[in-house]
C-alpha cells in the first residue's frame, strides 16, 4: 500500500491524517489513479471536503480546536491560520477548509 496525498503538496497539501488515502500501487499510479485521472483526483478531493465540513460543524474555530478536531500539529494549525482574519469567535471554518483543500472549495 502507498500513502497518497489527496491535496498534493504541490497544491499546498499538508501532512495530516485526513489528507492521506492508502492505495495500492495500481490505484495510486495506474491510469485510473489520482495522478493520471482527473475524475479520481476530484472524487478524492470532494470526499475530503465533505469530511472536513462534517468534522468542523461550527462556524468558527480556535487553533487549539483545529489541532484537536483535525489532528494537526501546532505548527500546521498556526501555518493555516496566520493569513486569516481572527474574529472574537476564532477563525472561519470555510477559510480553514479552503486552505486545507489547497485554496479551493470544490
Amino acid at each position: 500500500m502507498e500513502k497518497h496525498h489527496i491535496v498534493f503538496k504541490s497544491q499546498g497539501g499538508l501532512d495530516f491524517p485526513l489528507n492521506f488515502k492508502m492505495l495500492s500501487s495500481e490505484e495510486h499510479r495506474g491510469n485510473k489513479g489520482p495522478h493520471l485521472c482527473k475524475k479520481t483526483d476530484l472524487s478524492f478531493k470532494l470526499e475530503l471536503e465533505n469530511t472536513l465540513f462534517k468534522i468542523l460543524g461550527n462556524l468558527f474555530y480556535t487553533e487549539d480546536e483545529l489541532i484537536d478536531e483535525l489532528q494537526l500539529k501546532p505548527t500546521q494549525a498556526h501555518k493555516i491560520c496566520k493569513k486569516f482574519t481572527v474574529y472574537k469567535e476564532g477563525y472561519k471554518r470555510e477559510d480553514v477548509i479552503r486552505r486545507l483543500l489547497g485554496g479551493k472549495i470544490y
